[in-house]
């Protein structure tokens, strides 16, 4: 495969608009789009019912909007650094994206994850996707979290020149010449065996559309 490929990781943020990790990836060239599920990785906040069948489709709509850009979304379940190794290892990929969480357990999880790819001469980047500013990116005069609100707020102001506009989604990505195993979305088991979430969709659009629809909700109202 091209040497130029690269993996993208799917982690909260499943959208391929305002999604610098990925423009990142295709700008580099191949470009394997992969999702991972690990509950047990989640510590002591795993995904409850009503947020696995929202992930299930997500996921669905995420599938759909990739192959409309040329690519699939490798799914794969158990730990994520032996999952990232094995793809590496299928794949030939050089060069790891994505969009890093900021909860303290995924930080050092993901900070690991840099490390060990590194260390193997595998590229990584990480990004922040989801916050204006990340949390350590404003501090007061001590170099310590603010605690109380205002002065916080105004020096997110003095900084919002640096906010970053939103990104577009790409025109087309670049497929590999081959695909690593994936398994199938009804394999990761996200939907309840009884159907007590059939309701869930008449007020619920999983998934980017949906978000873009309630974002011009919002701003409308």
């Amino acid at each position: 495969m091209s040497e130029r490929l690269s993996i993208h990781w799917f982690r909260g943020d499943l959208r391929v608009a305002d999604n610098p990790a990925l423009s990142a990836a295709v700008k580099r060239g191949v470009v394997i789009p992969v999702f991972i599920w690990s509950p047990e990785e989640e510590g002591d906040w795993p995904p409850g019912g009503a947020s696995k069948w929202w992930l299930h489709h997500s996921l669905e709509a995420l599938a759909s909007r990739l192959e409309n850009l040329g690519v699939k979304l490798v799914l794969r379940r158990g730990d994520s650094l032996k999952e990232l190794r094995s793809l590496v290892r299928e794949t030939g990929a050089s060069a790891i994206f994505w969009n890093q969480r900021c909860e303290p357990f995924a930080l050092a999880q993901e900070k690991a994850i840099a490390r060990d790819f590194q260390q193997a001469g595998i590229e990584t980047q990480r990004f922040n996707s989801h916050l204006l500013f990340e949390p350590w990116a404003i501090e007061n005069k001590s170099g310590k979290p603010f605690r109380v609100f205002t002065p916080f707020w105004k020096t997110c102001l003095a900084q919002s020149h640096q906010i970053a506009k939103p990104m577009a989604a790409p025109a087309q990505l670049v497929a590999p010449k081959e695909w690593p195993k994936s398994l199938r979305l009804a394999e990761l088991k996200l939907e309840p065996t009884r159907n007590w979430a059939k309701e869930f969709g008449e007020v619920w659009e999983p998934g980017e559309a949906g978000a873009r629809k309630n974002l011009k909700r919002f701003l409308r109202d």
